[in-house]
């Protein structure tokens, strides 16, 4: 009963955000636009790319355009709903992270629940304009399966990258300035899957894979929907499986949160 009623508490919370952001409606439109053409901007970078070369180890240009809309919908949807996360350093140095403490819900919900980001909805339909061109452009067999491992590596892919900004906030108990570290795993993390993992050197791979591993919710369920054989010889079972990874990753990173909500420091103010 106590998960439904924090779920009940936390789209509450999202309803108030949205609602708030939609009083002003041309702002929102303008600010979804304007991300929408930003991120355009950015997947010009892979036109360029094949435009000089043609193909990288074996991957069309359709082919990468697919990893590239998956991840960033994938992205999109962590980046909208992480916004409290993602804030905390802030949070942490104004003292504010103690309000969050004395309330009967736990951090994490509050947090969670803080904002709804509307304006990624423009990153969100960049990403998904590419992924339905991409698709249409290799005529793939879509089956159930399929369609289910496309939006099981969005979430999973949406988990990891929540872990990643929940690990940014974490840090923030220790030390606020660490976002610019932490960007180069997010925003560098998706720059990097969006291309077929094998084009990097091993010790890239195996960090992409091991370590952080985005390429579990990009390069794996492309090759499983694509139907391309891995030359890292993965076999199909992980591909359509690697998506749990970032749910996973996920748990693990909330648990790092917890270790680090138990050794806060109140500023006293």
């Amino acid at each position: 009963m106590n998960i439904f009623n924090n779920l009940y508490v936390y789209f509450r919370f999202l309803e108030i955000s949205v609602r708030s952001q939609l009083q002003y409606r041309l702002s929102f439109v303008m600010l979804t636009a304007a991300h929408f053409l930003v991120t355009v901007i950015e997947f010009v970078t892979v036109l360029v790319l094949f435009d000089r070369f043609g193909s990288l180890k074996g991957w069309d240009l359709p082919e990468v355009a697919f990893m590239y809309g998956l991840v960033n919908i994938a992205f999109s949807i962590s980046d909208a709903a992480t916004r409290g996360f993602d804030a905390f350093g802030t949070m942490v140095k104004a003292g504010d992270f103690d309000r969050l403490l004395i309330r009967p819900r736990s951090t994490v919900l509050q947090l969670a629940g803080q904002e709804l980001t509307l304006r990624r909805v423009g990153r969100f339909l960049q990403g998904f304009a590419i992924l339905i061109w991409a698709a249409n452009a290799m005529e793939i067999d879509w089956t159930a399966l399929k369609v289910g491992l496309v939006i099981f590596a969005v979430f999973g892919g949406a988990a990891l990258f929540a872990g990643l900004i929940v690990i940014q906030a974490t840090i923030a108990f220790w030390s606020t300035e660490s976002l610019e570290v932490m960007n180069s795993l997010t925003y560098g993390g998706v720059a990097v899957t969006s291309y077929p993992v094998t084009i990097y050197r091993s010790w890239f791979q195996n960090f992409f894979i091991y370590v952080v591993p985005l390429s579990t919710i990009s390069y794996f369920p492309t090759l499983a929907i694509l139907g391309k054989p891995d030359a890292l010889g993965t076999g199909l079972a992980f591909q359509y499986l690697s998506p749990l990874i970032g749910f996973g990753f996920l748990a693990l990173t909330l648990q790092t949160w917890r270790f680090g909500v138990k050794h806060y420091r109140s500023t006293g103010s």
